[in-house]
């Protein structure tokens, strides 16, 4: 149990730094750090460089994953990436929730090189501590169930990392605000901001490090059979796994919409509803049916298998973007289609993460031998290009809707109504339709399958140890030992 609960407190802090990196940067860009009428521009700059950085540092991902199945010390493959990365990626969220030092104002030209500095930095440190994380898991053990274990006790503690954030960050910020800055009546300031980043670093690096102390990797026959990846190889790796690919490319799909809108929901509260304070209700609801749907899955995955989990799901989530279409600018409403928007979003994120996880066996049975890392980081590599384009549309959506600095509801124009629900709501529906389409239709990698999979290495690697065996007995002599 000390395993699974480390694990699971690893996937808290990682989840808490993730959300609020993908979901919670944008809105501080856009409400504290550039404010002013002239300032679009700043924030064009920066947008434009976090896609540009995220996108072109995601395609190095792979190859960090060759990295890091090339890794041999004596804490093993993973455990000295996840401390690392983790520590340089929360000093980097630190740096880029402030203004370094006045740059903004005094010379942002400057600002902008340093924080593209950062950012890279940042961006790798959690890419490498990232794919150690999620990557551990088909190292953890062989077995279907234990799998499932330590998969939805990680799931059940990103859920709660990630929907905590929703309910701590707005009250967080006001008590830092207050602390360091004196603001009064709920006013919210960059210090704030700056305070609540420090919690969420602190919380990552802790996980981490609660994650190496208790957490092992097995060693067994199947997992032994491995080789040095090169970087060319890393990418065969990926393209010869057709399955790995179907199932990244639905994944993609309903990870880009998911993201899209949970990243515009914070401007919903705010320049919709005119409640901003009650954006922390969504972390609220989100917590308790994270732990419902989480503690849920693995008896769906008994009773009705991975691929109706994520179709069901995705279907769950279009019955919540037509209410939330009909929702208006009823709280109500908008709290119970948000509901049903977050539901099914662990069951698909779990549905998804082991059916990866499976293809490192299907991918070792097609190739002849084993890549965890490099399989594995195709799904931090979609939730990182999905939040990185997320990044870009959000910053563009507020330009354009008119949703940035001290602007009231009464001041969102018709169109830009239109223009916020058109990325919020349409664009995201049509997404989720497509990927559970290509889930259903493309993917074959069952549980049976699975289970198939592994009987069968286990029978061929048996078979070559034996002839490996017969070869040194028919041999002739055996040779001196020294």
């Amino acid at each position: 149990m000390k395993k699974y609960i480390s694990y699971a407190l690893g996937a808290f802090g990682h989840d808490a730094f993730y959300n609020t990196l993908s979901i919670y940067f944008m809105m501080f860009v856009t409400s504290q750090l550039f404010t002013n009428a002239g300032d679009a521009k700043m924030v064009g700059f920066v947008t434009t460089l976090i896609v540009v950085i995220r996108v072109g540092e995601i395609m190095f991902d792979p190859i960090i994953g060759g990295i890091v199945d090339n890794t041999n010390t004596r804490w093993g493959k993973f455990k000295p990436w996840l401390i690392g990365g983790s520590l340089v990626a929360s000093i980097g969220l630190i740096m880029i929730f402030s203004d370094f030092f006045g740059l903004t104002t005094s010379n942002p030209m400057l600002y902008l090189i340093l924080f593209g500095i950062v950012f890279i930095l940042l961006d790798g440190s959690y890419s490498f501590a990232d794919i150690s994380f999620w990557s551990m898991l088909p190292a953890l053990s062989m077995k279907a169930d234990e799998r499932t274990k330590f998969a939805t006790f990680a799931r059940f503690g990103s859920t709660l990392g990630a929907q905590g954030v929703i309910i701590i960050i707005t009250p967080a910020i006001i008590v830092f605000s207050q602390l360091f800055s004196g603001a009064k009546n709920g006013q919210q300031t960059a210090a704030g901001w700056l305070g609540y980043a420090i919690v969420v670093a602190v919380l990552c690096v802790g996980g981490a490090t609660l994650t190496c102390l208790n957490t092992n990797e097995q060693h067994n026959k199947i997992r032994s059979n491995t080789k040095h990846t090169g970087i060319v190889e890393v990418f065969k790796v990926i393209a010869q796994n057709d399955q790995l690919l179907w199932i990244a490319l639905a994944y993609f799909l309903f990870a880009f919409s998911y993201v899209v809108n949970n990243s515009l929901l914070m401007y919903y509260f705010r320049y919709r509803l005119g409640n901003a304070g009650a954006y922390s209700w969504v972390g609220v609801i989100t917590c308790i049916l994270g732990v419902i749907s989480v503690a849920s899955f693995p008896r769906l995955e008994t009773w009705i298998h991975r691929k109706a989990i994520f179709c069901g799901g995705i279907g769950v989530m279009l019955l919540g973007y037509i209410l939330f279409l009909f929702a208006g600018t009823s709280l109500p409403l908008a709290l119970v289609a948000i509901g049903l928007l977050f539901f099914p979003y662990p069951l698909i994120f779990l549905a998804t993460l082991m059916a990866i996880t499976d293809s490192v066996e299907y991918g070792q049975l097609k190739s002849g031998h084993r890549n965890e890392s490099v399989t594995l980081s195709i799904r931090p590599l979609i939730d990182k290009l999905s939040g990185a384009i997320s990044n870009g549309v959000v910053g563009l959506v507020a330009v354009a809707a008119g949703m940035t600095g001290n602007a009231k509801p009464g001041d969102i124009s018709s169109d830009g109504v239109l223009h916020f629900n058109t990325f919020m709501f349409y664009i995201p529906m049509v997404l989720l339709v497509i990927s559970a389409l290509i889930f259903f239709s493309k993917v074959k990698l069952s549980e049976t399958k699975h289970a198939q999979i592994v009987h069968k290495l286990e029978t061929k690697l048996d078979a070559n140890d034996d002839a490996d065996g017969d070869a040194n007995t028919d041999g002739g002599a055996v040779p001196e030992q020294s």
